[in-house]
């Protein structure tokens, strides 16, 4: 995991930054507006942090503050000690994280980590502003809980190469940060990413459904575009899918998260095994906070949003009789505490952002 800085050396390094960016522009007053806002929204990609409260527009979007991205350790492929007993004990930090200051006040817990904040604190960090303010009070104090401005980030969790990667791509890409994607800029981007890969091909008609299925995952309000942070995370989860080995992904998982994964098994499961069907229930499990119930989320409740429509009633039949048939084999299939970790260790990571977005869809 990354090194968080201390508070005053967050505010320390980023009005420094800010001052050496203004330092140059003074010598030369013609520099044009738009060219100014990419290369800032560039530059806090690049260093995985957000701006000063007094430079906060008014969304209700979380921005963290600096953060040194996390290196990879020498060990980190090698498999965790991650074992279904004996149970680990979660507890939660005793001061806030803000102030660092204990007090008798209520304090929200992260439901990933063991950070606790002041409501007062958040608000004047401008971590919550408006409307939102009233949404992570009563989301902080049901049993789904609310992820703090570190963990609602998944892109915090890439490391240097890592981000340069994703930023390189996004440039080629022409992708510009902080802009939201429709359907058609989203299949674009996905176009043209595949074409910058090995395979050096576009996507396939069944890619390009994916696609679809993906972007009306990362839309669960029908707004016909994804937001920024949500299309961010979802890149990052691709990128770290892509580049890191299981054992480095289940390195990520917070106690939080690994007893909930644990509750999960020994609920669902008999005995040290969990069925396949179980296994891939619990897939859509972790992201429940946002669905009246798991099973719902599923292909035909979306299935309005792009390519997906367009498929014809006997093809769906067809597919559907195929699906019956895997469905018996793979539900025949016991599956163990090690692999139920790695097939969920994605979804478990995507599930941490308070976004209702699914940032990562599962099969199914």
């Amino acid at each position: 995991m990354g090194v968080l800085m201390s508070k005053r050396q967050t505010v320390e390094q980023v009005q420094k930054e800010v001052q050496e960016e203004k330092e140059p522009e003074a010598g030369n007053p013609v520099v044009q507006e738009e060219s100014s806002v990419h290369r800032a929204a560039w530059e806090r990609l690049r260093d995985g942090r957000g701006v000063e409260p007094e430079e906060f527009d008014k969304t209700s979007r979380f921005t963290p503050p600096a953060f040194i991205r996390p290196t990879r350790k020498l060990d980190d492929d090698k498999p965790p000690d991650i074992c279904l007993e004996p149970r680990e004990p979660v507890g939660n930090d005793e001061m806030c994280d803000i102030c660092e200051v204990w007090t008798a006040e209520s304090l929200f817990p992260c439901r990933i980590c063991t950070r606790v904040f002041h409501d007062g604190c958040l608000r004047r960090m401008g971590y919550i502003q408006g409307d939102s303010a009233v949404e992570v009070i009563e989301m902080a104090h049901t049993e789904t809980g609310w992820s703090c401005h570190y963990c609602d980030n998944l892109n915090l969790l890439l490391t240097e190469e890592e981000m340069y990667s994703l930023t390189e791509t996004f440039q080629q890409c022409k992708v510009i940060p902080d802009c939201s994607l429709t359907l058609e800029d989203f299949v674009r981007y996905r176009h043209q990413a595949a074409k910058r890969g090995d395979s050096n091909r576009a996507l396939s008609d069944k890619q390009e459904e994916q696609a679809a299925r993906q972007f009306a995952a990362l839309d669960p309000e029908h707004r016909g575009h994804v937001e920024w942070p949500d299309f961010l995370s979802h890149e990052s989860l691709l990128l770290l899918q892509q580049l890191r080995p299981q054992n480095s992904l289940l390195r990520l998982l917070t106690v939080k998260e690994r007893e909930r994964a644990r509750a999960t098994f020994l609920a669902w499961g008999s005995g040290n095994t969990i069925s396949e069907k179980e296994c891939r229930r619990a897939q859509h499990s972790w992201f429940g906070k946002h669905l009246s119930e798991v099973p719902s989320c599923s292909v035909s409740s979306i299935s309005h949003v792009g390519p997906i429509a367009d498929s014809s009633p006997a093809s769906s039949s067809s597919k559907s009789q195929d699906k019956v048939l895997l469905s018996t084999e793979q539900e025949s299939r016991s599956v163990d505490w090690p692999t139920f970790l790695q097939e969920n260790v994605i979804y478990i990571l995507a599930a941490r952002p308070n976004s209702a977005a699914i940032h990562l869809k599962p099969p199914g």
